[in-house]
């Protein structure tokens, strides 16, 4: 039997309000369990039209289309004004998936602050958004969100030692290729790593001859029996404007004998887990640096892109 982690990052306001109980609905139709991680604070994911001046963002944009795949809303929500709470607006379609049976996990306040904004934050910074997210999900689901996964990939050692003070059973921040408990400045941390090991729908969709046509049999070509195996998608993507491409990838699975389950339960079936850092890389299709597993001394795993080195 292979198993397959199945993370949903739900970024913005349309994403909650749309996407969520779509996919809850499809999730629940095939008996599968996920960890959805939520955006909780304002919607300012409209910023990202600035990078537009960037060659290889925009080159993203028209290879994806971009208005066709994500919607305008989302496109240009908080790109010239402050844009809404999602967890003030959207709080009982959050608790929703958590009263389905699914993890519900921390991913972001500012999902574009984040993104933007990390490399220049101090530990106090870090942590302040975090808990302000943090608090906002202990609001809306009257329990402490156990797992939490950070945007875009984007974490260093300062927001991994900030975590250290939340209650997070584990954290899926990076790329890689196995559950490792992370080492900063020589100290093994507590709450290990689930890292995302399949590229996600908007890095491959254009590249190298995949179109929707083959997409989904492009990613079961990935699928390692015995390996760790974590499929990243989005609810502004798989839950929406994608999500009948989505539902063939859960008949194709099932047809395959591969099981679909969440973050946490990949984690307590691990049968050991390693240790290792993180450090910057980069990942084809998409623009800007990602983090990476790297083992002790420095060596990615061989499925790792190259130019990685720590954070």
């Amino acid at each position: 039997m292979t198993e397959v982690g199945l993370r949903i990052d739900v970024d913005t306001l349309r994403g909650t309000r749309d996407g969520v109980p779509a996919l809850c609905d499809l999730l629940r139709r095939y008996s599968i369990g996920a960890s959805f991680f939520f955006s909780v604070g304002p919607d300012n994911m409209g910023r990202h039209l600035w990078r537009l001046w960037r060659p290889t963002f925009l080159l993203k944009m028209l290879r994806s289309n971009a208005p066709g795949l994500y919607g305008w809303d989302i496109l240009l929500r908080g790109a010239c004004w402050p844009g809404p709470v999602i967890g003030e607006q959207l709080g009982p379609v959050i608790r929703s998936a958590l009263d389905a049976g699914h993890e519900a996990g921390f991913h972001a306040w500012d999902h574009h602050a984040w993104q933007a904004s990390l490399e220049r934050m101090d530990g106090a910074a870090i942590r302040k958004v975090m808990q302000s997210g943090v608090q906002l999900m202990q609001r809306i689901n009257g329990c402490t969100p156990t797992c939490s996964a950070a945007p875009a990939w984007k974490t260093n050692d300062l927001a991994l030692l900030e975590k250290e003070s939340f209650p997070f059973q584990y954290s899926s921040d990076c790329r890689g290729e196995s559950i490792f408990y992370p080492v900063v400045a020589g100290a093994v941390l507590s709450q290990p790593q689930v890292p995302t090991t399949l590229p996600t729908y908007d890095e491959v969709i254009g590249r190298n001859g995949i179109s929707d046509n083959n997409y989904n049999d492009f990613i079961l070509s990935l699928i390692k029996p015995g390996g760790l195996n974590v499929l990243t998608i989005h609810a502004e993507v798989e839950g929406i404007s994608r999500i009948k491409l989505f539902e063939d990838f859960l008949r194709k699975t099932s047809k395959k004998g591969i099981i679909l389950v969440s973050l946490g339960q990949l984690l307590e079936g691990a049968s050991s887990i390693g240790q290792g850092g993180i450090g910057k890389g980069e990942v084809p299709g998409r623009q800007g640096w990602v983090a990476c597993q790297v083992n002790c001394t420095g060596v990615p795993p061989p499925a790792l892109p190259l130019t990685v080195g720590h954070t």
